[in-house]
């Protein structure tokens, strides 16, 4: 939570130098110092912030967190990793399409709906994994973890170029995973991270 404290402070605050250290490397190193400014320098003022509820997974933690600015409240969802820092963020109510892609392609996985699964993954995927390599993967997944109980939420990680990453936060029995959904530039999925620890 302390690492949700300072960047929830360097969001108030507008510190672009302080965001930036804060995220993961992958994403720090394709972003600059004064690209993250900008942004922030954009976003209308936050006046206050809280922490909802913090949520450890296997190598990532999701923290819910509300920010109150002139027009009212605004939830964030932000994903850090097992350093703590910032792997990705969005505001709760805003979905991009390949977030929308990505809910799509878990929920089909939660169902057993295998084949509608693979309908979403790039050809080159579809020939790399069968529709029983789907269901063993997550099945694995879903006993090691005490059963799926509900695909929580999905946040793009980044976006634009030849690869988009998005996460969706699942819920299991035991613990909160986050799946990784890698796009291509066109929408497609070319690659997913059911769990590094269960393949």
């Amino acid at each position: 939570t302390a690492a949700a404290e300072l960047l929830l402070e360097a969001l108030k605050e507008r510190q672009g130098e302080v965001l930036h250290e804060a995220l993961a490397d992958p994403i720090q190193s394709s972003v600059e110092v004064q690209t993250v400014q900008a942004r922030l320098d954009q976003r209308v003022n936050i006046e206050a912030s809280r922490i909802v509820s913090v949520i450890p997974g296997y190598n990532t933690t999701t923290i819910d967190a509300v920010v109150t600015t002139a027009s009212g409240d605004e939830g964030m969802l932000m994903v850090l990793d097992e350093n703590g820092k910032l792997l990705a963020w969005k505001w709760s109510d805003r979905i991009q399409p390949i977030e929308t892609t990505a809910l799509d392609f878990t929920r089909d996985l939660a169902a057993g709906r295998w084949i509608a699964a693979r309908s979403k993954m790039s050809l080159q995927l579809q020939e790399e994994l069968a529709p029983g390599d789907l269901e063993r993967k997550w099945t694995k997944l879903s006993q090691v973890s005490g059963g799926f109980r509900k695909v929580k939420d999905a946040v793009i990680a980044h976006q634009g170029g030849d690869q988009q990453l998005v996460l969706v936060a699942v819920a299991f029995g035991q613990a909160t995973t986050n799946l990784f959904v890698i796009f291509d530039a066109s929408g497609r999925i070319i690659n997913v991270d059911i769990s590094r620890d269960f393949v």
